[in-house]
């Protein structure tokens, strides 16, 4: 009778036991979704200032030339000047620059004669604004633009303004560029918002001494500028807009509407958002970042919903066979264990390509590292973007797309030895674990093999597809000593790879990267 009562009792303890299974599986996975879109942020930001570091730094090259020419021409010699900047082809190369100028410093003791003086150069209207005596003046003598109409009159005294000269003086003193906080540019007519901020560069008489900052204050004839639009900043480092982030750039490090500088996007009610500061030529600007639901659409994962369902169907369905199958005690034990055991392999692997996910890819990279500081070996990883995937799904659709990753997936796992792990940690982007290396080379050479194995052409449903990788690789022990420091390794090589023009490898060093693109 005890051992019947039992018996009653197993549909139920299969319910609980599978209950809990689920809840688990459910669980693990809710976690290792909201980290995959927390890493997917945090590269988002860290590209978003790269990018902006990257430009500032381009234009202020950019201005080393304008600045070099006038050291040995001279401010006055406005042909060369213009000539110059006309074969930079600034809309081409340098998107974003309104305006290129040149500005003179002016002792008040000779303001009278250098009014005559411009106004022999043709410039019968000249004179220095706004009005006043002032010890200095600093006035715009030259001003060459490339977009729309610029008939703003010359002689604006840039000194007169405190947020203009603050720039002025950074870069006087420290013969750096340096940039003004928000400003309103002169060669805006009206009055509607547009923020803009404008870069100096110092220009000081020849021959003379400059190590000091009093050497360099004594010598200084003037500057020459280069004046943004933030909107048209920003347009040039994304086009519209940044995929499925909203960003609101700040002057200084207060968030208010007054040092609002350029927003794209509602920030509210995003999912992750942060806040980065940043010292850009001599000047800070606070970077703001959030999620929409374009960025939480392509990066999330709604794996955990389909494992709940899936798991209460399959757990009331084993529930309900032990129930009618009481007599088949071994055999539905039996089922349980398959079905937990289905339960473990979806919360380890992608749904879409079968491949290890980053929960178990994460777990082999351990045990390989275990074994690699015990035994004194080495070991790579790789990290593997797809090169022109977005056009696949916006040309021929998700379910194209999808077919094509299963393809990859496929090719890479015939490309590896048995004992290596391939994995999928999201969107087009894969994973790649070589155990037990003898070197480097053999890595890269894998590396290699599988750049030219995803550029072989896909036909899928009717359509001839091509597609490239860029590959970033990272060595134990050389590139880091432990799992993330090898991971940030491996991801910053494959951006550099992204960067030099993709469908290449890169080492973490740069020891190499694929033929025909070594530096």
């Amino acid at each position: 009778m005890r051992a019947a009562r039992l018996l009653l009792l197993l549909p139920w303890l299969i319910l609980v036991a599978t209950l809990g299974a689920t809840w688990f599986v459910w669980d693990h996975e809710r976690q290792n979704a909201h980290k995959e879109l927390h890493s997917q942020f945090d590269f988002a930001l860290r590209d978003t200032v790269s990018r902006i570091e990257q430009r500032v730094a381009a234009y202020e090259q950019l201005l080393r030339g304008v600045q070099g020419l006038l050291a040995t021409s001279g401010l006055t010699n406005r042909a060369a000047i213009r000539d110059y900047i006309e074969t930079l082809r600034l809309d081409v190369n340098f998107s974003g620059i309104q305006v290129i100028g040149v500005v003179e410093q002016i002792p008040q003791s000779r303001k009278d004669a250098h009014v005559a003086a411009i106004r022999r150069l043709g410039f019968a209207d000249y004179s220095i604004h706004p009005e006043g005596e002032r010890e200095i003046y600093a006035p715009i003598i030259q001003r060459e633009s490339y977009v729309g109409s610029n008939d703003a009159p010359l002689g604006f005294d840039a000194w007169s303004d405190p947020v203009r000269r603050l720039a002025m003086e950074k870069a006087r003193d420290s013969d750096m560029a340096a940039i003004t906080g928000k400003v309103r540019l002169t060669i805006d007519k009206d009055a509607t918002n547009n923020p803009g901020f404008i870069m100096y560069l110092p220009l000081f008489a020849q021959a003379q001494p400059r190590d000091s900052i009093t050497q360099r204050r004594a010598s200084l004839i003037g500057w020459v500028y280069a004046a943004f639009h933030m909107s048209d900043f920003m347009a040039g480092l994304y086009g519209k807009q940044a995929d499925g982030l909203a960003l609101a750039i700040y002057d200084d490090t207060t968030p208010s509407a007054a040092t609002l500088m350029h927003r794209n996007g509602n920030s509210a009610g995003g999912a992750i958002s942060a806040n980065e500061y940043m010292v850009v030529a001599g000047h800070t600007w606070m970077l703001t970042v959030a999620t929409q639901n374009e960025f939480e659409t392509r990066f999330g994962r709604n794996i955990a919903l389909i494992i709940a369902v899936t798991g209460i169907g399959l757990s009331l369905s084993m529930a309900l066979l032990a129930w009618f199958m009481i007599n088949g005690r071994a055999r539905a034990l039996l089922l349980a264990a398959e079905m937990t055991e289905e339960l473990r392999h979806m919360a380890q692997h992608d749904a879409l390509t079968g491949l290890p996910n980053r929960a178990l890819f994460s777990d082999r990279v351990q045990n390989t590292l275990a074994y690699a500081k015990r035994h004194d070996t080495r070991f790579a990883i790789i990290f593997l973007d797809l090169d022109k995937f977005k056009p696949v799904n916006d040309n021929y659709g998700h379910s194209v797309g999808d077919l094509l990753l299963q393809q990859v997936a496929k090719r890479l796992q015939d490309s590896i030895r048995a004992s290596d792990t391939v994995g999928r940690i999201g969107g087009d982007e894969f994973v790649l674990l070589l155990g037990e290396l003898v070197g480097a080379d053999a890595a890269l050479a894998l590396a290699e093999k599988i750049r030219l194995e995803i550029r072989r052409p896909y036909r899928i449903d009717g359509h001839e597809l091509a597609i490239s990788c860029s590959l970033g690789i990272a060595i134990y022990p050389d590139d880091g000593a432990d799992e993330l420091t090898l991971a940030k390794s491996a991801d910053e090589a494959m951006y550099r790879a992204k960067e030099g023009g993709r469908d290449s490898v890169r080492s973490s060093g740069d020891r190499c990267e694929s033929p025909g693109n070594c530096a």
